[in-house]
Order: structure tokens, then C-alpha cells, then sequence
């Protein structure tokens, strides 16, 4: 993958390294300063022949300013004026160590020590990066001031103005730069380099759910391959916003009434247990070449909160990877308003997602009874069936032909019970989607599972199998033997004779998706445990307490004796089983 940060000329004079810093309790790597040769003629004219008007703010000694709020806590460094810390006070993470043991600690994040936050100021006759210079810094409230001064007068500013919950006002300033910057660019670049450290216990779904997301203007947002290294370049567009997402958090960087003049986008894979992914981005930040010119933006460090970045209104509430298409909208418009409303008078997770279940259980009721008496006209049928296994014998064909002929005249619609399946094959795959991807879920327990947002690891494994782990999971196999305990009730009640291949299918296919499944959000294979659970329910009573086998019978009696029209599709199924029988007997004339 092409690197996205450029090349900056070498410094291969002597270095001094000063004493380790500490930002919070966590040791820094040595900080270097600038070279310092033996005289001060020569130190100022080496300065000057590597940094030019940016001489005088290459020396220095690194400085930490902190400014903060009730949910956010964010350390600069004068080196480069740059953020190298944010604290979520809110929010905890979960890791453990090498050992195996948990570790508890706040959730931080542009922390890795790999990161990087530039701007490359293009001079007439070199390029310069801002993290090589030093900034003199100036902290009122929670603003903090970043000026990196020229040998001219000129000045370099970076402003960070923390407001209320996760928003930071981001400016910067070029003053008196106009004859020192290049007149051959309209923009100036800047690169960020953002190191993904693991937040969750779970590794597989905050890979999946990481990367970088971009906005272009009159535009729909963007990503970059979730699975792979990947590489955007969009030089000509102009973007609105950039967002280097974890599976729940995300750092943003959104344009001010000017959007940026293009930019391209990278994600570069990690083989470390404590990294995620790289994720680059640079941006053409729009500059007029004047005396005084400001940009404003502003940033989101923060939770993937959807109400926070719908606040916004401009679209980053779509970095949260509820789906593009149906069963995203789905997931904005009717799950998660649906969750959100129950948990205003729920505490539990746990216990919303089994209302929940009951709320579209009963809504879908009315077409799940028209599946189970569908069934149930299908078992009364049972006994007239079988004895077209004796008269045709091993003619599948024409046991198949016979057997719908005989649903014909009865009035029963074996695809009478698919409808209801079909309704919800949307809401199912929108709570796939809906339950990894929802901070509402983060550190949620319920019963025996810890996280509902990640697996509830039942029994830890000595080994690791590729996409099943190395646990197993509770909810996991409780559905598994809850389907197929579905699956035994259901398939009894009705003659596979024509398909028997389909009978041993249906218990293969909980054993295939338990494989997937155990990985998953235990939120996620909670609603299906308990939702087979309600089927089961709903099923055993309507069948014993409802339907009653004599009127079925009485009814399937009055529709031979009175029957109706063949409609259009029926009867082109007819004559295609009918053509398929005739081919049959062409190749196997004894059977005819």
C-alpha cells in the first residue's frame, strides 16, 4: 500500500535526547531536540538551512497542556501543538493481559505513540513539517493556543476550544505567511496517521468495524476496505468531513463553511493482538496565499453515539455501520428508536431485547397463524398422501406431481407458511447488523453474558479455530437445540416423502450457523434464543389450544366438493411438472 505520509528531508547532524516525558501515567518514548552543533553561528545557520523563516520554532523543549470537561480530557504537546491523549471519562475498556487477567482503565484514544498530526507548510524552497516545530502555547478556560513563530514576524496557530460534551472548536491561522509559503499551492496538506489501539475484549468485530469514513460534498460518506489495506484518493473532490472510527468511538475532523480541496484515504491491516488497523488520511486544507487567513473546523472525539452525530447534521451519523441499504434504514428508523424508547423506562438491556421480541412476536402473530394452520391443513392431508408412496413407488416425480394435485383440490397452499418467513428475513438481517455495530449494547450484562455487545464466552477452549474461537458460547447453543427442537415439532406434522433430502437439511442448518454464530453479539444471540423460544410457545398452543383437526378436516372436504379456479402461477407450475415428467419418461420409457 502507498504510505500517505511524504517524504520530509533528514537531519543527519548530531542529537541531543532529553529526559522521558509522561502524559498521564504512560511513559513516552525520549523526546529529541534539535540538533545542536558546537557554536551558535553554526547551530542558527543549520536551523535556518533545514526549517527557513521556521528556524526559530525548531528548538525547544516539549511542554503538555490539558484541557478538560465532565466527559472529555485532552493532553496537547507543544511539539507539533498536537493532540496526544484523549481521555473518555465516561467510558471504560476491558483487556486482559498476558497473564489472562482482566485489566480495567478509561477508554483513550490518539494515544499510540506511531500516530501522527502534520501540516505540511510548503516554503519556497523546502517542505517542513509542523511536528518537527515548537510551539509556544497559551491556555485560557479550556482554549489552549498553539503559535509556532517565524524569524519575520510571522506565526503558524493551532486553537483548540473544548466545549460541552465531545466537540472541539479547531482552528488554524497563518499571519504574515504570504511571502514565505509557496504561491504555487492552493491549499496546504494535512496528514494524520492514526494508529488504532484495541478497545474490546472481542478482536473480530472491532476489526470488521473500524476504518476510515469520508464525506464529499452533495455526496454520500465513503469508507475504506474494512477487511483489507485500501487506498482512496479523491484529489479532485471536495470533502466535508473525515472520521477514523473504532467499532464504538471515532475521532472526526469536519470543514467549516469551506469544505477541503480533496484528499486520499488509507487503511494498512496489523498483525498485533493490541493494534487494530493504520488508518491515514490527508486532506488539502484551502489557502488564499493571504497576509491573515483562518480556517475553522471541528472535531468529534467521542463515542459512536448516534443522537451526538445526527447532531451534527452533516451526515457522520452514517459512520456507524448499521448497513447501506433497507436494513440500514430499518435499523435508524425503527430498531434503534424502538430500543431507545423501551430503555427509557428499562434499566435492562437484557430485558428491552425480550419485550421487544414479545412486541413483534404479537405484530407478526396474525401471519404466523396463517403459516401454522397452512401446517396444520398440510397434516391433516398426511394420511391421504401416503399412500402415493405405494402406488408410484420410487417415481419421485410423480409422487410430487400427485402430491400437489391433492393440495389442489383440498384448497391447501404449500407456500401458504413462507410468507411470514419472508417479513421478517429483513428485521433479522438488520439486527445482524444492529447489535455489533450499537454502543447502546457496550459492557451491557445480562444473565450470564457480560457484554451484550460481544460473545459470552460459556467455556474457555485450549485452542483457536478460524471463525469459531476459542470459547463457546451459551446463547449460542441454547439456540442451536432450541431450533432444532423447532425444527423436530414442526417437521413431524408434515410428509417429506417427495424431498427427503430437505428433512436432514433442516437439522444441519442450526449445526452450519452455530459455527458463525458463536462470535457473534451475545444481544444478538440472546433475541434469537429467546425468539425460538416464543415461536416454540406460540406454536405448541395454537396447534393443541386452537386449531381443531375435525373442522380443518371439514373445511379441506368442503373445498374438494366445491373447487376453485386454477390460478395463473398454479398452473404453470402444473405444466412444468407435468413437461419435467414428460422428459423423464422419454429417458426411462418402463416407467411410464
Amino acid at each position: 500500500m502507498q504510505s500517505l505520509e511524504p517524504p520530509i528531508e533528514e537531519d543527519t547532524t548530531q542529537e541531543v535526547v532529553t529526559e522521558p516525558s509522561e502524559i498521564a501515567g504512560t511513559e513516552q518514548k525520549p523526546q529529541v531536540t534539535n540538533p545542536v552543533p558546537q557554536t551558535d553561528s553554526l547551530a542558527s545557520a543549520a536551523l535556518l538551512g533545514q526549517y527557513g523563516v521556521f528556524s526559530t520554532a525548531a528548538s525547544g523543549e516539549v511542554e503538555l497542556s490539558t484541557i478538560e470537561n465532565d466527559k472529555l480530557k485532552i493532553t496537547f504537546s507543544s511539539k507539533g501543538g498536537k493532540i496526544v491523549k484523549a481521555e473518555l471519562k465516561e467510558h471504560l475498556k476491558i483487556r486482559k493481559n498476558k497473564e489472562g487477567v482482566e485489566e480495567t482503565s478509561q477508554v483513550t484514544l490518539m494515544d499510540n505513540e506511531r500516530n501522527k498530526f502534520e501540516y505540511l507548510l510548503k516554503l519556497n524552497n523546502k517542505t517542513i513539517s509542523s511536528e518537527d516545530l515548537y510551539f509556544t502555547s497559551d491556555k485560557t478556560g479550556n482554549q489552549v493556543t498553539f503559535t509556532a513563530t517565524t524569524s519575520n514576524g510571522g506565526s503558524f496557530q493551532q486553537i483548540y476550544d473544548l466545549g460541552e460534551g465531545y466537540n472541539l472548536s479547531y482552528e488554524i491561522k497563518f499571519n504574515g505567511l504570504q511571502n514565505d509559503l509557496s504561491r504555487t499551492e492552493a491549499s496546504v496538506k494535512m496528514n494524520w496517521i492514526n494508529v488504532l489501539n484495541a478497545i474490546e475484549q472481542n478482536e473480530m468485530w472491532p476489526s470488521r468495524y473500524s476504518s476510515v469514513y469520508f464525506k464529499e460534498k452533495d455526496d454520500d460518506s465513503d469508507y475504506c476496505n474494512c477487511m483489507a489495506d485500501d487506498l482512496i484518493e479523491e484529489p479532485e473532490k471536495k470533502i466535508e468531513w473525515v472520521s477514523h472510527a473504532h467499532q464504538f468511538f471515532n475521532t472526526s475532523i469536519m470543514s467549516g463553511e469551506t469544505p477541503f480541496d480533496g484528499g486520499s484515504f488509507s487503511t494498512e491491516m496489523i498483525e498485533d493482538p493490541d493494534e487494530l488497523k493504520t488508518i491515514g488520511s490527508q486532506l488539502n486544507i484551502p489557502y488564499n496565499n493571504g497576509a491573515a487567513e483562518s480556517i475553522a473546523m471541528t472535531m468529534y472525539i467521542g463515542p459512536n453515539e448516534y443522537e451526538n452525530l445526527d447532531s451534527y447534521g452533516v451526515g457522520l451519523e452514517t459512520i456507524i455501520p448499521y448497513g447501506r441499504s433497507i436494513f440500514g434504514d430499518i435499523n435508524r428508523v425503527v430498531i434503534r428508536p424502538s430500543f431507545n424508547f423501551l430503555s427509557k423506562f428499562i434499566s435492562s438491556k437484557g430485558l428491552v431485547i425480550l419485550i421487544l421480541i414479545f412486541i413483534i412476536k404479537m405484530l407478526l402473530y396474525p401471519l404466523y397463524y396463517k403459516m401454522l394452520y397452512s401446517q396444520a391443513k398440510m397434516g391433516v392431508l398426511k394420511p391421504e398422501l401416503a399412500h402415493l408412496k405405494t402406488k408410484f413407488k420410487d417415481d419421485a416425480q410423480k409422487i410430487q406431481m400427485e402430491t400437489m394435485k391433492v393440495y389442489r383440490e383440498y384448497g391447501v397452499n404449500p407456500m401458504g407458511g413462507c410468507l411470514p418467513m419472508i417479513i421478517q428475513i429483513p428485521i433479522w438481517y438488520a439486527l445482524f447488523r444492529f447489535f455489533p455495530a450499537s454502543i447502546t449494547f457496550r459492557q451491557e450484562a445480562f444473565l450470564w453474558a457480560n457484554d451484550l455487545s460481544s460473545y459470552d464466552a460459556f467455556i474457555s477452549l485450549p485452542f483457536t479455530l478460524p471463525m469459531f474461537g476459542a470459547h463457546l458460547s451459551l446463547f449460542t447453543i441454547l439456540w442451536a437445540i432450541s431450533q432444532v427442537v423447532y425444527t423436530y415439532y414442526n417437521m413431524k406434522h408434515m410428509d417429506m416423502s417427495a424431498n427427503p433430502a430437505m428433512k436432514y437439511v433442516q437439522y444441519l442448518m442450526p449445526l452450519m450457523f452455530f459455527v458463525y454464530f458463536n462470535t457473534y453479539a451475545s444481544g444478538l444471540t440472546c433475541y434469537m434464543f429467546f425468539s425460538q423460544l416464543m415461536n416454540i410457545l406460540q406454536t405448541v398452543i395454537t396447534k393443541k389450544y386452537v386449531f381443531d383437526d375435525e373442522k380443518i378436516k371439514s373445511e379441506l372436504d368442503l373445498n374438494k366438493a366445491n373447487p376453485k379456479k386454477k390460478g395463473k402461477f398454479q398452473q404453470r407450475l402444473e405444466d412444468a411438472m407435468k413437461q419435467q415428467q414428460l422428459q423423464q419418461n422419454k429417458k426411462n420409457p418402463k416407467k411410464k
